[in-house]
């Protein structure tokens, strides 16, 4: 039997199946990312307690009480209770040389605990940081509705681009994310996953202007804490870029030697060398995607649909009927269910 050239249907076929087997790979880089993920609940609880507590003491709850009695009696003047994820944390310097070095008097920095909250120390990095930490946080259920969640790592090398763009608004959708901002509100838009994600952090808070304007003392101690919570964060989305970088220039690597390769044999033979299973008959009878497209069910229902493409709704509902009753059976050879067919 006359050996079976290589062509690109082959070669992404085989790509296809080696990345799925790469991602699902026990790795150092992949245990690394998901000890420090595994980690992350825990830190967010954690150091939103101590968060509480720093807010507490700055709006006491009888005054949140208070301010909300008099909103009762007096309306909308007196709307002053909000809530809020993010916050304005600063410190005083324990001593400064010059009483009017107001710059280095005292530290302050926005933290965000929002799933999408800004893993950098500016509050101004165009979100992008809370989208990879977002991204990194959620890759399964991001997977599972067969988005991109490693969409950053993969395009790290790369400018802004649609391609980039639409898988980052695919994942964004997926979440639940709105891009919608309001000062101090709990009330932005958000659905799904980010929205379950954020309303467990929200703090009643007195003021109703930008989180800025409204700095909340803290001691050193408990800013190192809070810097601490966003270096963790930064850390998952370190570990998921590391961890994605390798599957990265395996694929461009295997893409790489799959183009020099005449014969699927070959493709074969470097699959099985890299203890994944393949041989060339489930290749040949499935598509790039995976799917098995050539047993006869599926041949006769294909070739079917390339006619008599008009039909009626009655006749719809029954072909899917029939489609759902149908049971997928690889044993008659294909050759049989094109016989059966032409028979008809």
């Amino acid at each position: 039997m006359a050996k079976l050239r290589m062509n690109d249907e082959y070669r992404k076929k085989i790509l296809n199946r080696y990345i799925e087997h790469a991602e699902s790979e026990d790795t150092q880089e992949k245990q690394a990312y998901l000890d420090v993920k595994a980690d992350i609940y825990d830190l967010y609880e954690d150091t939103f307690a101590l968060a509480k507590e720093v807010v507490s003491r700055a709006y006491p709850q009888e005054d949140v009480e208070t301010c909300r009695t008099l909103k009762k009696k007096y309306g909308q003047p007196l709307d002053v209770v909000a809530k809020d994820k993010c916050f304005y944390f600063s410190y005083a310097h324990e001593q400064n040389l010059d009483e009017n070095d107001y710059d280095n008097r005292e530290m302050s920095e926005h933290f965000d605990f929002g799933l999408y909250g800004t893993v950098n120390s500016s509050e101004y990095d165009n979100y992008d940081s809370g989208r990879k930490f977002a991204y990194a946080l959620y890759r399964d259920e991001l997977k599972a509705k067969d988005c991109n969640p490693d969409i950053f790592p993969q395009q790290a090398e790369n400018q802004d681009n649609p391609h980039k763009t639409q898988h980052c608004e695919a994942n964004d959708k997926a979440l639940g994310y709105s891009n919608y901002n309001r000062y101090n509100s709990d009330n932005d838009n958000n659905i799904g996953i980010t929205d379950s994600f954020d309303k467990q952090w929200y703090l009643d808070i007195i003021g109703t202007s930008h989180c800025r304007s409204r700095t909340i003392a803290c001691s050193k101690a408990e800013f190192d804490t809070f810097q601490m919570f966003k270096k963790k964060k930064a850390q998952l989305i370190s570990a998921h870029a590391t961890w994605i970088d390798t599957i990265t220039a395996q694929k461009k690597a295997m893409a790489m030697g799959l183009k020099a390769y005449r014969y699927l044999t070959e493709g074969v033979e470097l699959m099985n060398e890299l203890g994944v299973e393949c041989d060339e008959a489930d290749l040949i009878k499935t598509n790039s995607s995976g799917l098995t497209i050539y047993n006869p069910q599926n041949l006769a229902s294909m070739l079917k649909g390339m006619k008599n493409k008009t039909m009626t709704r009655e006749q719809k509902i029954a072909e899917r009927l029939k489609y759902d009753t149908v049971v997928v059976s690889t044993d008659t050879p294909v050759q049989d269910a094109v016989n059966n067919l032409l028979s008809e």
